[in-house]
């Protein structure tokens, strides 16, 4: 079976060599921007390209405004903290996550609680959210209060994993009753969709990223999307190290950040979003492809749930156990095709071993059979 495996990824992707993860393509107006952009001297924070970006993002995203910034987590740091997130505040988040997804709330000097994913997305349950609240939270005048631990519950982060989208309409029904607001981390769901809106346009705030794995790059790059402008205006003005508007005076006022997208990036993602409707359509096909393969092999290939359209961005495959798993990617890597297994959980790090979980049922059993599959586009 694994040799036809093999013969499968190396005819699809039409090559006997190594196959990556997921590289980039850059099939489009790439060269001719950068080379606009060196050719005008604009390569750092400010530039036409910065501005073309937020516009477009606005537009894919169908958000009012959009924010450039220098990467992801960046950019989740900067959302939590636009929501109200404080010191010795809590975020509850799912441990089946990459690791910037909790770091950026441990860097508002906020404490992760850990909650349980649903199987089918892969992502944050609504119920055992819910559930959660249920025994430990509080609501008060200002907000809810975990009970155990007497902080703040100050906002809900869900990761849309590989671009599948979490149920949103219960997750944001449950939050909202219970007066936490949404950061959407779409990182990994650009071109994503939840009964016909795009990821990142449901949540208070949504952050995407642009680095070199993704769906569309550049090089590195983030971006943060809402549907309240006065909360883009100071997702701007925090952004760009909180700098006061003055002819020529440096005047800060507050705590900001040099988090700015420079214009030479923004050049790259411009020339990639140019191109994301194709990408989209070639990661489909491919999926389309995996799904009969897989299934004559009696394997499960992950595929998006009812009225959702994933992005497809890492593929992944779901094994009988473990050990299925681990020979999996044994056989796999051995033979040069690139395969790798879920993030570690976030629970199971040093730095976040003692945060409040619940029992993690569905994360465990994921973790443990969970594998990604060469993924990359191909035109």
């Amino acid at each position: 079976m694994y040799n036809e495996l093999i013969s499968f990824f190396k005819d699809r992707f039409d090559t006997n060599e190594f196959i990556p993860l997921h590289i980039p393509c850059f099939n489009g107006n790439e060269k001719k921007y950068l080379e606009s952009c060196i050719d005008s001297t604009y390569v750092s924070s400010v530039g036409p390209f910065v501005d073309k970006f937020e516009e477009f993002m606005s537009l894919i995203t169908k958000t009012k405004k959009t924010v450039a910034v220098v990467n992801g987590t960046a950019g989740l740091q900067v959302a939590l903290r636009l929501v109200g997130v404080e010191k010795d505040n809590e975020v509850i988040t799912q441990a089946l996550t990459f690791v910037a997804t909790v770091n950026a709330i441990a860097y508002n000097n906020a404490h992760p609680i850990f909650i349980d994913v649903d199987l089918d997305t892969m992502g944050l349950s609504p119920r055992a959210v819910n559930d959660f609240l249920e025994e430990f939270g509080e609501l008060r005048e200002d907000g809810c209060y975990n009970k155990s631990t007497g902080r703040k519950i100050s906002a809900c982060l869900p990761m849309h994993t590989f671009g599948f989208p979490v149920h949103l309409d219960e997750l944001i029904k449950v939050c909202n009753s219970w007066k936490i607001p949404i950061v959407e981390d779409a990182a990994e769901s650009l071109g994503s969709e939840y009964k016909n809106k795009p990821t990142g346009s449901y949540g208070e705030v949504g952050v995407f990223s642009f680095n070199g794995n993704k769906i569309a790059t550049s090089g590195g790059g983030g971006a943060i999307t809402t549907n309240n402008t006065q909360i883009g205006e100071r997702a701007k003005f925090l952004t760009t190290t909180a700098k006061e508007p003055h002819p020529y005076e440096y005047v800060h006022n507050e705590l900001g950040y040099n988090f700015r997208m420079p214009n030479i990036n923004a050049a790259l993602a411009c020339a990639q979003l140019e191109q994301l409707s194709h990408f989209l359509e070639s990661k489909r096909n491919l999926a389309k492809e995996y799904q009969v393969f897989f299934k004559k092999k009696g394997m499960n290939f992950r595929t998006e749930t009812s009225d959702t359209k994933a992005n497809y961005w890492l593929m992944c495959i779901e094994l009988e156990n473990k050990k299925e798993r681990d020979l999996f990617l044994k056989v796999t890597n051995k033979a040069h095709v690139m395969t790798r297994p879920i993030w570690q959980l976030m629970n199971k790090l040093a730095m976040y071993k003692d945060c409040q979980k619940d029992k993690l049922f569905n994360t465990r059993f994921l973790e443990s059979r969970i594998v990604n599959i060469p993924s990359s586009v191909i035109l």
